[in-house]
């Protein structure tokens, strides 16, 4: 599974997230943005982080690195902002860190990047349904010239149909995705080439490995069922979507 750290010490909020991330040191001296399990959105969002960002790390998308974060409560109990304090109580446990990425900045305007890249992003947010990259909120960086892809929670949103039960497949593979206010709409005609080296690089066997990576902690949401099934479910759906093709943007989108 991902690599596991202990956070010794919250630094402070980012409160442009809407789920109040904040940034935070760990025992290993590195600085990390806290995805918090104790959240509103719950620990689905963590799971699909994991999930989406290391599908774009396979497909050479830059993606920071991810690491479980470790939380103890002595680091709730001596914060004074109550709205946090009330945060990192109800997250006490395991939570994501992302590796923070100091000096970068977001994309606010016309986007500069390799057509390759661009595409690559775009076929990934296609593939995972992601509604989360839009010029109101791009979720891109740029660090030292290069374009980073971060904050992939808004993906997958077929798990939060898993209440009771895990749903169909085969629903999610045939969903269509809506490119109309993507903020890489313009590189379209570089989807086919991202097309041909996805399906080079992912396969069911991939997703497993990737599935695997998401610790026990947050695969409890479904109700009598074990972390491996769900981790099973997660491979079904995304291996059923890589075998259909209505959902992939073309240059009529």
């Amino acid at each position: 599974m991902i690599e596991r750290v202990r956070v010794s010490r919250y630094v402070t909020p980012l409160r442009e997230g809407g789920s109040l991330p904040g940034l935070v040191e760990a025992d290993d001296l590195g600085f990390y943005v806290c995805k918090f399990s104790g959240a509103g959105q719950g620990v689905r969002v963590l799971v699909a982080e994991v999930l989406v960002g290391e599908l774009a790390r396979r497909l050479g998308i830059r993606t920071p690195r991810l690491v479980g974060l470790d939380l103890c409560a002595e680091i709730a109990r001596y914060e004074a902002d109550e709205e946090v304090q009330d945060l990192l109580t109800a997250s006490v446990g395991l939570n994501l860190g992302v590796d923070f990425l100091p000096g970068a900045f977001g994309v606010d305007g016309e986007l500069a990047t390799p057509g390759e890249v661009a595409g690559r992003i775009l076929w990934l947010d296609a593939f995972t349904a992601n509604v989360d990259r839009s010029w109101r909120n791009p979720n891109l960086l740029v660090w030292h010239g290069d374009l980073w892809a971060i904050d992939h929670g808004a993906s997958l949103y077929f798990h939060h149909g898993w209440t009771r039960a895990i749903t169909d497949p085969e629903r999610f593979a045939a969903q269509p995705w809506d490119v109309s206010d993507h903020v890489l709409r313009g590189f379209l005609a570089e989807v086919p080439a991202a097309d041909e080296h996805a399906r080079s690089v992912l396969s069911g066997e991939v997703f497993a490995e990737v599935a695997s990576l998401v610790p026990d902690e947050w695969l409890h949401f479904v109700p009598d069922l074990e972390p491996d099934q769900v981790r099973t479910a997660y491979v079904e759906f995304l291996t059923a979507r890589l075998g259909a093709r209505g959902w992939l943007p073309g240059e009529s989108s």
